[in-house]
């Protein structure tokens, strides 16, 4: 296989078939040791985590695909730590889609004088970043990525409405093992001969902040209380 792209957290290789290869890593973003999923460094290496986040994502694509909404996933190798996914064109160079239910990261971070407090309610707040690490992955507005060629208004429109179903879909499945579900970041690309707006990449415990009992579950544990029987 042709390894095409080196990330963070995971290699990207392209198969003989057209499809892709997701080689997940035990890297997780964050900063001093500490978990961040809006970070955009490499801020600690948990053994096993790439196991741990191969299973969430296969959990959550085979139930979002039950429900009928695209996602790149083929199938995967849980003990290789490894996912084959249809070719997708990202938007840009890349976007990052966060879907906030609560005012805490970044967020907060940047508008904290206008919040009550830190944790507030948000009611599924959707924005969208560039992935550009040298200026620290910058939000960008929907008149801005229309000006700019990435989407157009209504394509925005559907990235909205998906990203807020997604979410929407992930916190109901943690609520039933008693987990709130407080941010989430997706990935979108256009798949096929249509370039029909497709989830890519992963949803696992290093995409989202989740919490049980108001204390915050890392990701390797998120993998084991998720998928406990």
């Amino acid at each position: 296989m042709e390894l095409v792209y080196t990330g963070k957290t995971k290699n990207v290789y392209k198969k003989e078939d057209g499809n892709y290869l997701l080689m997940f890593k035990d890297d997780c973003t964050g900063n001093d040791g500490v978990f961040d999923p809006g970070s955009n460094t490499i801020g600690l290496t948990l053994e096993g985590a790439g196991k741990a986040g191969l299973r969430l994502t296969k959990f959550f694509f085979e139930v979002l695909q039950a429900k009928g909404i695209p996602t790149h996933y083929v199938d995967a190798d849980i003990e290789n730590a490894t996912m084959t996914v249809k070719p997708a064109t990202v938007f840009g160079k890349g976007l990052e889609v966060i879907c906030r239910f609560r005012a805490v990261g970044s967020f907060f971070r940047r508008y904290g004088d206008y919040c009550s407090e830190e944790g507030q309610p948000l009611p599924a707040f959707v924005e969208v970043t560039l992935k550009d690490d040298e200026r620290g992955d910058p939000p960008i507005t929907k008149d801005a990525l229309a000006v700019l060629g990435i989407l157009t208004e209504e394509e925005y429109e559907i990235l909205k409405k998906m990203t807020q179903e997604i979410a929407t879909i992930v916190k109901d499945e943690l609520q039933k093992k008693n987990i709130e579900l407080y941010d989430i970041k997706f990935e979108f690309g256009r798949v096929g001969k249509e370039g029909a707006i497709t989830l890519i990449d992963e949803i696992s415990g290093g995409n989202m902040r989740a919490f049980k009992d108001n204390v915050h579950v890392q990701p390797l544990d998120l993998e084991k209380i998720v998928l406990e029987s």
